[in-house]
């Protein structure tokens, strides 16, 4: 089985999302969308636990069939994610000669597909990188899309380009040797899609939880289709985050708070789990939610092992913490409600009593 989704930029064909079962055909989807591909430089860039995994596997696939391949491996986790790394990263592709007919393979998940896509949107002002989403977070969220960025010092994503890949490769098969903790944190993302802009996805999602944690193969595959459309067309109709596009940070102003506070011991998912929570809490008390929506979305939240608090870390602080947000606009934080299951809105009066008063209600 295999699906593509067409993902258009500024209104043109820009790359596919390729969504496979294996790496059968990895080469002639890069041969597809990499011009002369066997006259590139291909430079995989991967960290320290999904290297031992795959990294020989896309190398022998890619070895026959191009110029050279050469590899950067860095130590996996969120602390690698600042300029430090990526000024490795340049050193290896200079020591190899890289110019900007060249490639780079983001082979990992968000962290190394984030790094790698900074890295390329930089390097001699922008070379070719393709994404292969290790995790289930990155083949549904942040593999698409065109955002790149590093962490700058206490500061969560706050260098960064938008610079699209040549292609995303997501292969089902690897999410099978994630850690159930790291799988349930991209549904983190995926509960997200349905709340933002799919009620009856979000009921799908319900019904099919069991499926779902037991990583049966066509659910997960209609499961990932779903999502990837719901994040294409969001992007496509504003790639730079304009308007709409902010429907996506459902759950992240509250939820990097929480992951920085947390000092990233939180993963990602989690973090918008308790995030999106807090965001339904306060959809409610602005009458744009039933009670019985609100609990019915922590319910569900809880129902696929994320938690829905964090009693651990102090309310106020998550709420002064979230004005170091870089999606402030104008002093004021953009802030995503629900205005009914499957309806984003932003709100620009939320204040930080409101979402203190939230995160102490859960």
């Amino acid at each position: 089985m295999s699906k593509t989704i067409a993902v258009r930029y500024e209104g043109k064909p820009c790359y596919s999302i390729e969504i496979r079962r294996d790496f059968s055909d990895l080469l002639s989807c890069l041969q597809a969308d990499i011009p002369d591909l066997h006259k590139k430089r291909i430079c995989i860039v991967s960290e320290t636990n999904v290297a031992p995994l795959y990294l020989e596997t896309v190398r022998a696939i890619l070895n026959p069939a191009v110029s050279q391949v050469c590899s950067y491996v860095f130590q996996a986790g969120e602390q690698s994610k600042n300029l430090d790394t990526v000024s490795e990263l340049y050193q290896v592709l200079i020591s190899h000669k890289f110019d900007r007919n060249d490639v780079l393979i983001a082979l990992g998940g968000g962290v190394v597909g984030d790094l790698t896509g900074f890295a390329t949107a930089t390097y001699l002002r922008g070379i070719r990188f393709v994404q292969i989403p290790t995790s289930l977070l990155a083949q549904v969220d942040s593999s698409i899309g065109g955002k790149t960025a590093v962490d700058f010092q206490q500061y969560k994503n706050m260098v960064g380009a938008f610079y699209q890949p040549a292609l995303v490769y997501n292969n089902l098969e690897v999410l099978k040797t994630l850690p159930e903790r790291e799988y349930l944190s991209g549904m983190g993302e995926i509960i997200k899609h349905g709340l933002i802009r799919d009620a009856s996805y979000y009921q799908w999602l319900k019904e099919h939880n069991g499926q779902i944690r037991d990583l049966d193969p066509d659910t997960l595959e209609t499961m990932i289709e779903i999502s990837d459309r719901i994040k294409q067309e969001v992007v496509e109709r504003d790639p730079k985050e304009q308007g709409e596009r902010a429907h996506l940070n459902f759950g992240h102003t509250i939820g990097h708070a929480i992951e920085k506070l947390s000092n990233f011991s939180l993963l990602h998912g989690e973090c918008v789990a308790i995030g999106m929570t807090a965001a339904a809490c306060l959809s409610q008390k602005k009458g744009m939610l039933t009670e019985a929506e609100f609990l019915d979305v922590k319910q569900c939240i809880s129902d696929f092992g994320l938690p829905v608090s964090n009693p651990q870390i102090d309310p106020a602080l998550i709420a002064q913490t979230t004005l170091l947000d870089k999606k402030m606009d104008s002093g004021v934080v953009k802030f995503i409600l629900l205005d009914g299951i499957g309806k984003a809105v932003i709100n620009r009066e939320i204040t930080l009593a409101d979402m203190e008063q939230a995160v102490k209600l859960l």
